[in-house]
């Protein structure tokens, strides 16, 4: 089986390729095929900032895997983005579209850069050069991108006017994510977050658990985190702590997510938030609870951080929240882990929605849009937790060969480039 990864995201995405390349029997070539991203392209991204002053930064897309469709992955803005993160991330992307059964390949892209720290004026500049760097490769019919850490529904229209811009006439579906009045879709704001609920609500009822019975925590208050919370806390969920990069705060009786949320939006952080108690995030992860969600970063969930979870279910918002080495401790200690490229493929499911609306021009109603989540995540869930039922594998582990075997499928049906 694979070695032990520590927190690299690339090293994480590999061993548990390894793994389902194990489980599944394939050959080295096959597996090679499968581990190499199909293209890369690295950029650097000139921005004139409002001072005059000029900075470089460097830009990356990485098209991991095109073989069931265009790429598809989000649009990364963070300090610490580097090359390998962005191919860990496209090659998530890859499995968790084969999983919920969308059309698409694996994608992912990544400028490093601190959007806290520039205008947004300068952000759209960084925005249209970087699109207008990697146009030969992105398309509706080639890549779609979406938001990501540090980029959100503005940033794709403003990748969507450059691309339209650059070739004469507007092209909505080059993006999703988008705002609503330039062909975005109802529910997709929230779609990733109902897509964690929809997850965590099925793999509780395997254990013939509800939801409005258990206690939850959440690691992480962003887009994915924040949303979570919300419909945990709708659907009769106590929510008893969330965290965010400056800190968290805990309330064993349960938190108010609501007058949390406008906390937030007053002061832009969960700290200081005057109904519960500060908490850091190592401690949050080891709180008592039944339900765990890590919804920020990759890796936090290591050897020595998954040996005190205390929940009961571990349902991953985040991608790659848990390390290779976690992983092994969560599954000694039985507690279950809803894979990402399952639990939080709600996003791409309505993105996926979303480029079908743009493609004809016609716009389906947030009803529609709910029931058919709820229908993708449900099914893809009974599909994965059947099949770890059936071979006495991890969620995870069963996930992932789900996935890793539609892409190999695709690739040996199209055959080989003579």
């Amino acid at each position: 089986m694979a070695q032990d990864t520590g927190r690299s995201p690339l090293a994480t995405a590999q061993a548990q390729l390894a793994t389902a390349v194990e489980i599944l029997g394939y050959e080295e070539g096959m597996h090679r095929m499968l581990a190499t991203p199909r293209r890369e392209m690295n950029v650097a991204v000139p921005l004139r900032r409002d001072s005059g002053e000029i900075e470089l930064f460097q830009g990356y897309r990485v098209q991991h895997n095109i073989s069931r469709g265009p790429g598809k992955g989000g649009l990364r803005y963070s300090a610490s983005v580097d090359a390998d993160e962005v191919r860990a991330l496209a090659m998530w992307m890859t499995w968790k579209c084969a999983v919920v059964d969308v059309p698409y390949g694996g994608a992912k892209g990544g400028v490093t850069i601190d959007p806290k720290q520039y205008s947004t004026a300068e952000l759209e500049r960084v925005t249209r050069r970087f699109t207008s760097e990697i146009m030969p490769i992105i398309g509706p019919e080639r890549d779609i991108m979406a938001p990501d850490i540090g980029t959100d529904e503005q940033t794709m229209a403003w990748v969507m006017d450059t691309y339209s811009v650059n070739l004469g006439y507007t092209i909505p579906a080059v993006t999703t994510g988008k705002p609503l009045q330039v062909g975005g879709s109802l529910g997709r704001a929230t779609a990733t977050s109902r897509g964690v609920v929809h997850s965590a609500q099925a793999a509780l009822a395997d254990a013939g658990v509800q939801l409005s019975e258990v206690t939850a925590a959440v690691q992480g208050f962003g887009k994915v985190g924040s949303h979570a919370a919300r419909f945990l806390h709708e659907a009769g969920a106590r929510v008893v702590a969330v965290s965010d990069e400056l800190g968290g705060v805990h309330a064993p009786d349960g938190l108010d997510v609501n007058a949390l949320l406008r906390h937030v939006a007053a002061t832009g952080t969960v700290t200081g938030f005057a109904d519960g108690d500060p908490i850091d995030n190592d401690a949050l992860l080891a709180l008592d609870v039944d339900v765990l969600v890590p919804a920020a970063v990759e890796g936090v969930l290591d050897e020595e951080s998954a040996g005190r979870v205390k929940a009961r279910w571990v349902v991953e918002g985040a991608n790659g929240p848990t390390t290779t080495a976690g992983d092994r401790v969560l599954a000694d200690r039985g507690v279950v882990v809803v894979p990402d490229i399952l639990a939080n493929a709600g996003g791409v499911v309505v993105s996926y929605f979303e480029w079908v609306q743009a493609n004809q021009a016609y716009w389906w109603t947030e009803k529609e849009i709910a029931e058919r989540l709820e229908h993708r995540m449900l099914t893809a869930y009974q599909a994965v937790a059947a099949t770890a039922r059936a071979e006495g594998i991890t969620l995870r582990d069963a996930a992932l060969t789900i996935g890793v075997r539609r892409v190999a499928e695709a690739h040996q049906i199209r055959g080989l480039y003579p």
